[in-house]
């Protein structure tokens, strides 16, 4: 997915997320690469497309969420290390050193991922996105 973005709506409310991600794919071409619950009680649209159409999403997710919007962000040409190690993929090779960052929102975490790995020479081991922790997200690097 080189030049490609990703952008992300993160809700307090289960039932505007849904509503979100109606909106976000009603407004632009684009993909969704994960749309669920999360801990705790929240609810996350995260979409991916070119960067005109992500943008026009995303602005439209976050009116649409309103005042359950609890963080939303857009990343322009994303690394393509990000999206394997969010959905669990990620080739790894002998790890020799381990590194985590761990936040309070899955947009945080995601944007972490991204600027460490444009930052530095290290490979995404995995991008946890709120499930079973308590709403928190981490990634893990080597």
């Amino acid at each position: 997915m080189k030049g490609a973005a990703i952008g992300i709506v993160e809700t307090s409310s289960i039932a505007r997320g849904y509503l979100v991600a109606d909106a976000v794919l009603k407004r632009a071409d684009v993909q969704i690469v994960v749309n669920r619950t999360i801990c705790p009680g929240k609810y996350m649209v995260l979409i991916g497309g070119d960067v005109d159409a992500v943008n026009a999403s995303i602005e439209t997710g976050v009116a649409v969420g309103a005042h359950t919007v609890v963080d939303h962000f857009v990343i322009p040409n994303v690394h393509p290390e990000v999206f394997p190690a969010i959905n669990g993929v990620a080739r790894m090779p002998e790890i020799e050193a381990l590194g985590v960052i761990e936040g309070f929102s899955v947009a945080s975490v995601i944007e972490a991922a991204d600027a460490a790995v444009k930052a530095a020479q290290i490979k995404l081991v995995n991008v946890h996105l709120a499930m079973a922790i308590g709403g928190k997200g981490y990634v893990t690097l080597t």
